[in-house]
């Protein structure tokens, strides 16, 4: 008995071989789920990152006026603080198992550094 449908001599199933050397990789699901879990979990990541780089720039340009200006120095040490916060979130977020499965170290990196940095500006504000 004879199908309707013409046979087709290069049919990729009957021969088992591909064209382009892409197509030789397994496709795993996991791939595009973990692309998609990347640019989801970026969003915060990189705003709360963003955040505490304004606050630790803050703390830098605030300069007081001189040991009695406490006003200053209440301000760079509050921004001093937001930042290390956001920063430990960031880090945080970053050490729950399934964000380290998706989300590599150098997305860490970065908040950490502002974190370490808002500290010593913390510590040597003198106030």
């Amino acid at each position: 008995m004879h199908s309707s449908r013409p046979s087709h001599t290069g049919d990729r199933q009957k021969t088992g071989h591909s064209r382009h050397p892409v197509d030789d990789r397994p496709h795993r699901p996991d791939d595009d789920d973990r692309r998609l879990l990347r640019v989801i979990l970026a969003a915060p990541v990189v705003l709360l990152t963003l955040a505490a780089a304004f606050f630790l720039w803050l703390a830098i340009n605030t300069r007081p006026d001189g040991d009695w200006d406490q006003a200053a120095y209440g301000g760079i040490e509050l921004a001093c603080a937001l930042a290390v916060v956001l920063a430990g979130a960031v880090g945080a977020l970053w050490l729950a198992p399934s964000v380290r499965r998706v989300m590599r170290w150098p997305w860490a990196v970065p908040a950490v550094v502002l974190g370490v940095a808002a500290v010593v500006r913390w510590v040597s504000s003198g106030a």
